[in-house]
């Protein structure tokens, strides 16, 4: 099951007791500001967690799944994460 953005607010307001308003504005401000971020073009690092990326695909060759048609896909930008290794290392406990 994946973790929401209400229970991430709702772990803020447990853990810390900060109101759940201003836990949900602080999650938002935060998202907003990886986004804005990653919409420029720029990297985002959190220390100890991971790395998100704006990586850049060329034009390229593909396939309609669906009736085998060849097709050119559209240069684009995609985000990647590479996450750090004490988060591996926690994972892979």
């Amino acid at each position: 099951m994946a973790l929401s953005k209400a229970q991430i607010v709702s772990s803020i307001n447990k853990e810390t007791g900060i109101a759940k308003p201003h836990a949900t504005e602080l999650v938002e401000i935060l998202l907003e500001t990886i986004k804005s971020s990653l919409e420029s073009g720029d990297d985002v690092l959190i220390s100890g967690f991971g790395k998100f990326c704006v990586k850049n695909k060329q034009k390229r060759r593909g396939r309609n799944p669906a009736t085998g048609a060849s097709m050119i896909l559209d240069p684009r930008r995609v985000v990647t994460f590479k996450c750090s290794g004490k988060l591996r290392d926690r994972v892979n406990i």
